[in-house]
């Protein structure tokens, strides 16, 4: 759990990245820091091109899972 609070900028971009596929905007970014906002726009972006290619659902889950690991 520790790990997790301490990689702010993983955290922000898989929340962007949720944030972009079920369609929210980009205005919506709760952070307020330049490099962690990056991280969520970032992923939103990645989530948003996942939303346009249908990868919604399990196809997306999965695809989170490829995406943050790398």
């Amino acid at each position: 759990m520790k790990r997790q609070k301490r990689d702010m900028a993983a955290r922000a971009f898989k929340r962007g990245y949720l944030a972009g596929v079920s369609g929210k905007s980009k205005d919506n970014c709760p952070i307020d820091q330049t490099e962690v906002r990056q991280e969520w726009l970032n992923g939103w972006r990645e989530g948003r091109t996942d939303q346009w290619d249908g990868m919604t659902g399990v196809s997306g889950i999965h695809r989170l899972a490829t995406v943050t690991s790398a």
